[in-house]
């Protein structure tokens, strides 16, 4: 049962484009059997297939069988560093894939950031910034797809 949704970025920089085809090679030659996440949506806003849906993801530990894993092309500014790059194309195909996978997955109680799986270290109750094990996705989610 998929009940929450995770956006990551593939952490190329700027106007690097890439399919999922190549995130495929990548995730294949660290040992997967196949792509990780199930949508890569590329810099003119193509989304591309990735791993059939209805298998678990491989995105993102302690959340691949709840989560369905989306990635869009980019995630690093020209001196890579980590930085929101997205166009206006791959923000406009993000809202329109996520609010499709909810109508075909009613379960879906929310839509994070990986770094919103971050350990809560200080136990506040609250991921901060400096908690995060990584940038990813270089965008605060929660306030774009707060539902």
């Amino acid at each position: 049962m998929k009940d929450a949704i995770i956006i990551h970025c593939s952490a190329t920089r700027a106007g690097q484009d890439i399919t999922a085809a190549d995130i495929d090679r990548w995730h294949r030659e660290r040992g997967f059997w196949s792509i990780g996440y199930h949508f890569v949506i590329r810099l003119d806003g193509t989304i591309e297939p990735g791993r059939d849906v209805t298998l678990d993801g491989a995105h993102c530990m302690g959340w691949n069988q709840r989560a369905i894993g989306i990635c869009y092309v980019g995630g690093l500014d020209k001196d890579s560093r980590p930085a929101d790059t997205r166009t206006e194309a791959q923000r406009a195909a993000l809202v329109r894939l996520v609010e499709a996978l909810r109508l075909v997955f009613p379960g879906i109680k929310q839509v994070i950031g990986h770094r919103d799986t971050s350990p809560d270290l200080n136990g506040d109750g609250i991921i901060s910034p400096n908690e995060y094990m990584k940038a990813c996705p270089c965008f605060d989610v929660r306030k774009e797809f707060n539902f």
